[in-house]
């Protein structure tokens, strides 16, 4: 009798040690979730902001130090890249006339998370005017500023050719 009361102790006390670990797992990727859809809303508020030509908007989703650049390769065949500042940036969002219209279309979110720090990498379609213009991939980095995530750093790629991939 005592050896099978035991017994019954050790499989309860396996039991929990199992439903424990799995309410820590639970918690841990519905934390991780929302974490995205957190990081995933500033990435979808910075382009709101610039669809609209809204400077105001974009620079709610920017880190005051944050680090603009992008890259394409010119008609010789180089590799070209540029920086950008904040203010600059900015002011290009705010210079956004009515009668153009940006649309940048988001094809996928691949977001990574660690601690404080999160990587986004969006590839996507830009159109100008309802005309297709290019086709790139963004990466942004993100700080979370004690419960804020911020834009640290953006680079861009944009190219005129082998978009079709992106179509698919």
């Amino acid at each position: 009798m005592v050896a099978l009361n035991i017994q019954n102790q050790s499989t309860m006390h396996k039991i929990m040690l199992v439903l424990a670990a799995f309410i820590v797992s639970f918690t841990i990727s519905s934390q991780e979730k929302n974490e995205e859809a957190l990081i995933k809303n500033v990435i979808e508020t910075f382009f709101d902001g610039f669809h609209k030509g809204d400077s105001s908007i974009v620079s709610k989703t920017l880190h005051k130090n944050i680090k603009i650049q992008t890259t394409n390769t010119t008609k010789e065949g180089k590799n070209v890249l540029k920086d950008e500042t904040r203010d600059q940036l900015l002011k290009a969002i705010a210079a956004k006339k009515p009668t153009q219209k940006f649309f940048e279309k988001l094809l996928s979110y691949n977001i990574k998370i660690d601690g404080n720090l999160a990587s986004v990498w969006t590839p996507y379609e830009f159109f100008y005017n309802d005309t297709f213009s290019h086709c790139g991939a963004n990466s942004f980095q993100l700080f979370n500023n004690n419960g804020t995530w911020e834009i640290i750093f953006i680079v861009d790629m944009r190219r005129r050719d082998d978009c079709s991939y992106l179509q698919k």
